[in-house]
């Protein structure tokens, strides 16, 4: 495969390496003091590689170190490659953002509102892939969120099992059997709307989701430690991940998602999180977006898909009552496009970022970005479970970046 995100000095692309060697001793003061087992970092601009750092260790118990080729869990950064697969099927016009969900998933044909009659209108695959469709998660752990008071929507989710579904076609009918959390299109509500996505996928190809992936993005892409699972062979080269109750207490939480006996555990591939992936993988990614598209001329989604997926869809009435899905906080100038966050106005929204920069980040507290106006690549990976007071490394890192870029 063409040589790409080849290295190249920092300075000569406008970043100082004084800069860059901030960011790591920030990270590196993260770890030191037991917020962060390790980290690995990636920072490109121009399609060239300016920066790529690896610290700390993978396992606390082992004492291995994280590498340049340490595999992470990276859990809701799997929604935007979910929406790249979803864009890949748009271009060929396999489906519409006002297409009722219906269209694809004929058992949300009778999905009820709230109050248990026929919802003002039938939810959307735009509203699908900007969690204003009218779901809730049903992801609610009391071991790591602490105890919680679930609703009625997300109490009916644990009550059909829709995450113990054997499928995701499954998973898809356990969902259309309970009502609507709210009217679609009235709120935001994060959501296993990105799950729904691979129901979607899956039907419309007849192609398992990671098989799909695997074949249209990861092998397109070089994503060669990209994939819902580790194999044997490569298990040496995972991260654990650790869940912080405070300061020096850390306990190991096991979400590996393994191929055991030739079956996936759990055994739906989940489009909202279920990846795992290394920092170059991510990076070839994210600067196939950058790219509009494509990545060593071998082109995924065109320009028309990586712009409409990239574009803010939340409405301003709504951005203005500001609301907060873990590290962000929705608001004037931040809003949402397909399966990520968008800067459509950063002046507004308070960033240093450029405008149209598209990001997420994952619940192991792994985030990402691309800002088209600086031409920046940013990929920043560790495995500690997010949890109120844990400082936001996306945006910390956003503002040291901008500092050192002349």
């Amino acid at each position: 495969m063409t040589d790409l995100l080849a290295p190249a000095d920092p300075e000569s692309l406008g970043v100082l390496r004084s800069g860059l060697e901030k960011i790591d001793r920030f990270m590196a003061g993260e770890i030191a003091s037991g917020e962060v087992p390790g980290a690995a970092l990636l920072v490109a601009r121009h399609g060239r590689l300016i920066h790529r750092s690896a610290q700390g260790v993978r396992n606390l118990a082992s004492g291995d170190p994280v590498t340049d080729e340490t595999i992470f869990v990276i859990y809701s950064m799997t929604k935007p490659v979910t929406a790249a697969a979803m864009m890949i099927l748009w271009d060929e016009g396999r489906w519409a953002p006002d297409d009722p969900i219906a269209t694809h998933l004929p058992e949300f044909a009778d999905v009820k509102g709230p109050d248990g009659a026929t919802p003002d209108h039938a939810p959307t695959v735009d509203e699908l892939m900007t969690h204003t469709a009218g779901f809730g998660y049903g992801l609610v752990i009391e071991e790591l969120a602490g105890v919680q008071q679930l609703d009625s929507v997300e109490k009916a989710y644990h009550a059909a099992g829709v995450w113990k579904a054997d499928s995701l076609a499954d998973f898809s009918r356990r969902v259309a059997g309970i009502r609507l959390a709210y009217q679609p299109g009235s709120q935001f509500r994060y959501s296993l709307s990105m799950d729904l996505q691979g129901a979607i996928i899956e039907r419309l190809t007849g192609e398992s989701l990671p098989d799909f992936m695997r074949r249209r993005l990861f092998e397109p892409l070089g994503m060669v430690d990209t994939d819902f699972f580790v194999p044997e062979t490569k298990r040496g080269r995972l991260a654990t991940v650790y869940h912080k109750y405070g300061v020096p207490t850390v306990t190991e939480v096991d979400f590996a998602i393994l191929r055991r006996d030739g079956k996936m555990i759990p055994p739906i591939p989940s489009g909202g999180g279920g990846l795992y992936s290394t920092a170059m993988d991510y990076a070839r990614f994210a600067q196939m977006l950058l790219n509009r598209g494509e990545l060593g001329g071998t082109r995924v989604l065109s320009e028309d898909a990586v712009k409409l997926m990239t574009t803010n869809h939340i409405p301003e009435a709504l951005l203005e009552k500001r609301f907060l899905i873990g590290a962000h906080t929705f608001r004037p100038g931040y809003g949402y496009g397909f399966n990520g966050a968008v800067f459509h106005d950063p002046k507004l929204a308070g960033s240093p970022v450029g405008k149209g920069t598209y990001q997420w980040d994952g619940a192991s507290g792994v985030w990402f970005w691309v800002d088209p106006v600086n031409e920046v690549v940013f990929v920043g990976l560790i495995q500690r479970m997010m949890q109120e007071g844990m400082g936001n490394h996306q945006s910390i890192t956003q503002r040291m970046l901008s500092e050192a870029m002349t």
